[in-house]
C-alpha cells in the first residue's frame, strides 16, 4: 500500500528542522513491528481494543515456515505483530527475554540502498544490507541498522509495489472489523535507554541518521518527590520522525525508566505516541473497549486553565477522561497515556492531539510521573 504525506502530518508535525542534515530523506513510519508472544491473539487485541484493521498475513499458509505475522492499520500507523513457528527462533528468545515488545521501526525512504550506505558509513553496525524482495505486484527494496538495545530501523523502498504490504503477504480478510476510534498516525516514538546512555543515543542520530536535537529535559524538568530522568528529543529535518530518548537520573525512588530497563533487561520503546483530530472521542472510544489509562487526580483541572490560558474545549469532558493539558509558544496539546499494554510494565501508548503545539507536554511531567508512580507503588516496584 502506497503512503503519502497527509494533510494532517503536514499541518501538526511537519515542522522543518534547519540543524539536521537531509543525506537520510525520511518520508514516514512504515509500520512498527512488535514481537509477541500469540499474534493471532495480539492482533485480536489490537483491533477490538484500539481499533485497527485487517491488512495483510505471512505465515504457513503464504510458504513462511519460521514466523506468522499479522498486519494491521488505522490511518498512516500500520502495526505488525510477529510470533515464532518453533521454539529455536531468534524470535522466541526475544519474547524469552523481553517479553512483547517493539523490534523493527521501519522508516519509508525513496532509496533503502543509499539510506543503508550512508548510515552504516558513518558507524550504523548493519542488521540487513539491501535486499529486493518481489511478486506479481512488483518488488520492494529493504535494508537495516541497529539501533539502542536490540531494537532495528528497517528502510522499506516501495516505490515499485503495489501490493497490500510486503512480497511473502496476502491480503487477510476478516469478518470482524470493529470501528477504528480516529487514530491519525504515530506523532514520536521513546526509547528508554540505561544509565549514561542518552548522550550516546543522541550522538548516534545526529551523526548516524542526521537528526537535530529540538528539546532537551533535565532531572530539574521531569522529577518528582521521589523519582527523575532525563530526556532528549531528536528530529528528522522535516519533522516527520520524532524520537525522544529517555535516560534514569537519580532519585530517592526506582524511576519508571529503571523500571522498564529492568523488566524488558534492556533498553527498547516504552511508547508510542498516536495521534488524533478528536482526543475526547477517541479516548472515550478506548475506554469504552477496555484500553485503561492512567489516573489523574481531579486536583490538576483546579489550576490547569490558570496555566495554559483559554482552550477550545470544555473542561469537565477532559477532567471525567483524565485528559492532560499544556501549552507552548505556538499553541496547546492535549494528551493522555495509558497503562502498559502488555504483562510487563513496559511498552504503553500516548494518545496526543496537538492545537499548535510542537512540545511534548513538559507542563504534565510532574502530574504524569506521579501517575506512574502510583502504579509502580501497587506493582512493588517504586
Amino acid at each position: 500500500m502506497t503512503m503519502t504525506a497527509s494533510t494532517s502530518d503536514t499541518l501538526n508535525l511537519e515542522k522543518i528542522v534547519p540543524e539536521a542534515q537531509d543525506f537520510l530523506p525520511l518520508l514516514g513510519t512504515d509500520y512498527v513491528e512488535l514481537y509477541v508472544g500469540n499474534a493471532k491473539q495480539a492482533a485480536h487485541f489490537y483491533k477490538t481494543a484500539f481499533g485497527f484493521q485487517s491488512v495483510a498475513y505471512s505465515g504457513l499458509e503464504t510458504g513462511n515456515k519460521d514466523k506468522v505475522s499479522y498486519v494491521l492499520q488505522q490511518d498512516k500507523i500500520r502495526l505488525v505483530l510477529s510470533s515464532p513457528l518453533r521454539a529455536e527462533s531468534p524470535i522466541n528468545e526475544h519474547i524469552v527475554k523481553h517479553g512483547d515488545g517493539v523490534k523493527v521501526v521501519a522508516l519509508w525512504v525513496d532509496d533503502a540502498t543509499k539510506a543503508w550506505e550512508e548510515t552504516t558509513k558513518r558507524g550504523a553496525e548493519s542488521f540487513m544490507e539491501p535486499t529486493k524482495s518481489e511478486d506479481e505486484n512488483g518488488h520492494v527494496i529493504q535494508s537495516g541498522i541497529h539501533t539502542y538495545g536490540e531494537t532495528i530501523h528497517i528502510f522499506v523502498e516501495r516505490k515499485n509495489y503495489n501490493g497490500t504490504f510486503l512480497p511473502g503477504f496476502k491480503e487477510w480478510k476478516s469478518d470482524y472489523n470493529p470501528e477504528p476510534v480516529g487514530l491519525k498516525y504515530i506523532d514520536h516514538m521513546v526509547g528508554n535507554v540505561g544509565w549514561g546512555e542518552m548522550n550516546k543515543w543522541v550522538d548516534f542520530y545526529a551523526k548516524v541518521m542526521g537528526f537535530a536535537q529540538i528539546i532537551s529535559f533535565d532531572d530539574k524538568d521531569i522529577s518528582t518527590e521521589y523519582t527523575a530522568l532525563m530526556s532528549k528529543v531528536m528530529s528528522n529535518g522535516n519533522g516527520r520522525i520524532k524520537f525522544p530518548i529517555n535516560e534514569p537520573a537519580e532519585g530517592r525512588k526506582k524511576s519508571q525508566i529503571e523500571e522498564y530497563i529492568d523488566f524488558y533487561e534492556g533498553a527498547g520503546v516504552q511508547h508510542i505516541a498516536v495521534a488524533t483530530d478528536n482526543i475526547i472521542e477517541t479516548v472515550t472510544a478506548l475506554q469504552s473497549r477496555g484500553v485503561e489509562f492512567l489516573y489523574v487526580p481531579s486536583t490538576y483541572y483546579e489550576t490547569v486553565l490558570d496555566r495554559v490560558g483559554e482552550i477550545d474545549e470544555d473542561l469537565e469532558p477532559l477532567k471525567e477522561l483524565g485528559i492532560l493539558i499544556d501549552r507552548d509558544d505556538e499553541g496547546y496539546l492535549l494528551q493522555i497515556f495509558t497503562k502498559p499494554v502488555l504483562d510487563r510494565p513496559t511498552m504503553f501508548f500516548e494518545i496526543i492531539q496537538r492545537k499548535g503545539a510542537q512540545s511534548f507536554g513538559k507542563g504534565n511531567f510532574k502530574a504524569l510521573f506521579e501517575s506512574i508512580e502510583r502504579e509502580q507503588e501497587l506493582r512493588g516496584t517504586l
